[in-house]
């Protein structure tokens, strides 16, 4: 592929520009930062439409890129100059979002006889715990993540960055028809289940599930909603002590996922046991 020296002025730079005071909205368009989150998305077979790197990271990752990717060459300070911060990793790559796939395919795909783990995060607010519980979800072998149009943008730098590319490999559902995704889970055999805050609720320690599970957890503060809650066929709570009364969210994803898949073949999860990064 061709690379090019820019000047910072040119237009092709701007979706780089000022990162850091970019909203969240949806722009069908993403940004990736750092070699390994990188090298992640140029293996994914997605959309990268151009990169801005150094030339010590050109080096490194030219046999990866495609010849339709533009690569643009910058300095070090540079590349801090024109995002609006200090950046030392070298290398940013514009990425475009794929079409959101249809739930019904994803579960017709689904090998028959094989269990599944589906999670849902209708209206989570902080990009930090979406990529986390993204991350987590892909570790321990998830098929889907269903995400809300009113809560965080998946494809946020910062969703991308915590989930070290999980949203890359794990297929996501942006909807706010959570009627049909329930409808449909239920008709694909899915017992869906509710985490709350909730004395009444199962406890986790004896909770077990069947085969196909869909797990929807709530926002940062206020939990999950009570529509969604009801529209759940079961109820569960992650008792604790000492007068705690609650988790970060993706800490308490973290327990109820691993919870939920304990029970599975090593087959079925497709772990490797690699734990760092």
């Amino acid at each position: 592929m061709p690379s090019e020296r820019p000047l910072l002025t040119d237009p092709r730079l701007d979706p780089f520009r000022d990162l850091k005071q970019r909203g969240g909205q949806r722009s069908g368009i993403f940004v990736a930062e750092g070699e390994k989150l990188v090298v992640r998305l140029l293996a994914s077979g997605l959309a990268v439409e151009t990169i801005a790197c150094t030339s010590a990271l050109h080096a490194r990752l030219a046999s990866q890129i495609s010849n339709a990717t533009t690569v643009l060459l910058l300095e070090s300070h540079e590349i801090s100059q024109l995002i609006g911060f200090q950046f030392h990793r070298g290398v940013l790559a514009l990425g475009r979002v794929p079409p959101v796939p249809a739930l019904t395919d994803l579960l017709k795909r689904l090998p028959s006889g094989e269990p599944a783990l589906a999670i849902g995060c209708p209206e989570l607010r902080d990009p930090t715990n979406l990529g986390t519980i993204a991350r987590t979800a892909l570790a321990l072998g998830a098929k889907l993540l269903l995400v809300g149009t009113d809560g965080v943008d998946p494809w946020s730098r910062r969703v991308l960055r915590t989930s070290m590319g999980a949203i890359f490999q794990l297929p996501v559902v942006e909807t706010n028809d959570w009627p049909e995704v329930f409808r449909q889970l239920h008709e694909a055999g899915f017992e869906t289940i509710a985490t709350v805050l909730d004395a009444a609720a199962e406890s986790l320690r004896e909770s077990r599930f069947g085969p196909r599970r869909a797990l929807f957890l709530g926002t940062e503060d206020p939990g999950l909603s009570e529509e969604i809650a009801r529209s759940c066929r079961r109820r569960v709570t992650l008792p604790m002590a000492h007068g705690v009364d609650s988790l970060n969210v993706a800490v308490a994803a973290g327990i109820v996922m691993y919870h939920s898949t304990a029970d599975w073949p090593a087959s079925a999860s497709g772990i490797l046991g690699k734990h760092h990064d």
